[in-house]
């Protein structure tokens, strides 16, 4: 269920009335990985986030490869809730290969989807699980980026009911759409559309585009760049952070995409103006 309906009074030029209104749904995941440690496996607790509940296969598998212990489908044995659905917990079962136990020493504090940076030492120890990022062999002209909200527009169901969730699409060089998920968390939609490129042998997504509903954060270029994205193109504007860092990674951040304008704060070479 990704909204619940409440009985709330609604107040409009001077009338109140009673009336039912569409809420986005939140509530808590757990993400557990089994992993394996000499010749035993061990379950462990890796995250709780907040969710709009759908896609949490999707969720964890994305969440996991942004935050650097999983770097294709072939780390993953299986993704899994746990009790009985609708579940509030997943397990993600991690190949015999995985080193955790080494990936948890370079982490230092608990995995938030919604904060990326959150626990490590410093910006600077994030740089060495990035890709580097190739030079590009493509360009999309203006139209392409113009188009880019009404792709997002015509997809969001959930946002279109409630008004109350974030969407993130990745889109092919050619304009179609190849996935699209809403969350009440901006963070939890790009690790779902990264999550399901991931299972979908998707990666390296360096000939995709992806778009995002809301502002254009560090934490979104961050995950973006674990993914091998090249473009990041946002509804909102960017933070400072996104931008410094989107600069030294190579990628082109575009803000403000509406109304057929958008401001490019890096990397236009992979543009036609």
């Amino acid at each position: 269920m990704t909204f619940r309906s409440f009985e709330i009074k609604r107040y409009k030029d001077g009338i109140v009335e009673r009336a039912l209104d569409s809420i986005a749904a939140e509530e808590p995941l757990a993400i557990r990985v089994l992993h394996w440690r000499k010749d035993s496996q061990h379950a462990e607790n890796l995250a709780v986030t907040m969710r709009t509940p759908g896609a949490d296969r999707e969720l964890a598998t994305g969440l996991l490869l942004t935050e650097g212990v999983i770097q294709s489908s072939a780390d993953v044995v299986e993704v899994r809730a746990l009790g009985l659905e609708p579940s509030n917990e997943v397990l993600v079962e991690l190949a015999r290969h995985v080193d955790f136990d080494e990936w948890r020493q370079r982490r230092n504090g608990f995995v938030s989807s919604s904060c990326g940076v959150c626990g490590k030492a410093s910006v600077e120890q994030i740089s060495p699980l990035i890709p580097k990022m190739t030079m590009p062999e493509w360009r999309v002209n203006a139209g392409f980026i113009e188009a880019l909200p009404a792709i997002l527009d015509t997809h969001q169901p959930t946002f279109h009911q409630t008004g109350g969730v974030h969407a993130a699409a990745l889109v092919s060089l050619d304009g179609k759409l190849v996935s699209l998920f809403e969350d009440i968390g901006r963070h939890n939609a790009l690790d779902k559309v990264i999550g399901y490129a991931t299972l979908a042998d998707l990666l390296p997504l360096d000939r995709h585009v992806v778009i995002m509903s809301s502002r254009g954060s560090f934490e979104l270029i961050q995950k973006a760049a674990m993914a091998e994205v090249q473009l990041l193109a946002s509804v909102g504007g960017p933070s400072s952070l996104a931008v410094d860092t989107a600069r030294r990674l190579g990628i082109t951040l575009i803000g403000f995409v509406r109304d057929r304008r958008f401001n490019v704060y890096c990397g236009d070479w992979r543009l036609n103006l």
